[in-house]
């Protein structure tokens, strides 16, 4: 209940001028501050997280371009040759060599083959480096999460040895 003398006069109240751009805070409870401030701060963070997602795909991309053949230099120099001698690689690092390759092919990240295949992203990446050896079911899954099959993808580093040895 209210009582006529306490009722607000309603047409007496002069409208506050309002800037472009500028909330009417004053006229906000405290509470309500708060989650305009949080949802303002919730927006600046949403902003520099989709600008660095966008800064790392674009780093990607680049390094896309330049495994794809048709890729040329922008530098004027020579390419140098060096004849290389046959080296020796250990079948870890062929086997890490071809899955490399056909992770990077594919465009596909570490973490995408390592969640399908159900091995840590970590062991993976020392997989591919040469650094461990994977047992022969994780290198089926891995072939699987790749989309090859496990004698195609040892035909594959068989491939490589070949290439590299000989």
């Amino acid at each position: 209940m209210t009582r006529v003398n306490e009722q607000m006069d309603v047409a007496a109240k002069k409208p506050m001028a309002v800037q472009p751009g500028v909330a009417r805070m004053r006229e906000l409870t405290p509470a309500q501050r708060r989650a305009v401030m949080f949802a303002q701060q919730q927006v600046l963070k949403a902003q520099a997280a989709k600008k660095a997602k966008d800064q790392r795909q674009a780093v990607r991309e680049r390094m896309w371009d330049e495994d794809s053949p048709s890729y040329k230099p922008t530098a004027a120099a020579e390419p140098v040759v060096v004849e290389e001698e046959p080296r020796e690689v250990s079948l870890r690092g062929a086997i890490g060599h071809v899955l490399r390759e056909l992770r990077t092919r594919d465009r596909r990240t570490l973490r995408e083959v390592s969640e399908k295949a159900g091995v840590s992203l970590g062991y993976l990446s020392e997989v591919e480096r040469g650094q461990k050896e994977a047992s022969s079911e994780l290198l089926s899954s891995i072939a699987d999460a790749l989309g090859v099959s496990t004698s195609r993808m040892l035909r594959m580093v068989a491939d490589y040895l070949d290439s590299v040895e000989g």
